[in-house]
């Protein structure tokens, strides 16, 4: 959250910024010495925005708003790394929406784990016309994902996002699974 931040000095003082004949005169100076504390702030982020709009250095409430603002996969309960990983994905995101491949991404940035994706769909390149169409007749997705601890949150978590990643006229399903531990040696 942003405010005033007590002895930040205004980067544009006003008490310079007034004519000559004011130059000397004390209640002047000090009555806009009170606006340039209030203004300081907003100055400051006016000659900081371009690290508004970078996720990594932009404040964390910030980042959240931004990421509604691109559209960032995001629900509000991932952590910070996570978080800003999503709002600076958001546009390849965006451009590989409905294909394999960010779906995947959608997940693994949400997730933090890789999803196991099985689809119907196939493509095939032959010289002869009127060849057998790949993949399946009926379309089909599945979703698999192995996480660590997982909830029935996390399953309904991963059902919203593949409804909203997935190709259109897909239908899918979605599975949420304990991941197998390592045995310690």
């Amino acid at each position: 959250m942003r405010g005033s931040i007590d002895g930040l000095k205004s980067s544009a003082p006003l008490g310079e910024m007034l004519p000559a004949v004011f130059a000397d005169d004390y209640l002047a100076q000090h009555f806009v010495a009170g606006l340039d504390e209030v203004v300081a702030p907003i100055l400051n982020v006016l000659d900081c925005l371009d690290s508004y709009f970078t996720p990594a250095l932009a404040p964390v409430d910030f980042t959240r708003w931004l990421g509604g603002w691109v559209g960032a996969e995001t629900d509000g309960t991932e952590p910070e790394d996570r978080l800003r990983a999503a709002v600076s994905a958001a546009a390849y995101l965006h451009r590989v929406r409905g294909t394999r491949r960010g779906l995947a991404e959608a997940i693994r940035l949400t997730f933090g784990v890789e999803p196991e994706i099985s689809e119907s769909g196939a493509a095939e390149w032959n010289s002869r016309p009127l060849g057998p169409v790949p993949g399946e007749r009926r379309p089909r997705l599945h979703v698999a994902l192995r996480l660590p601890a997982p909830t029935p949150a996390d399953e309904h978590r991963l059902d919203s996002l593949v409804a909203a990643a997935r190709p259109a006229h897909m239908p899918y399903t979605v599975q949420v699974t304990a991941a197998e531990r390592n045995p310690e040696r």
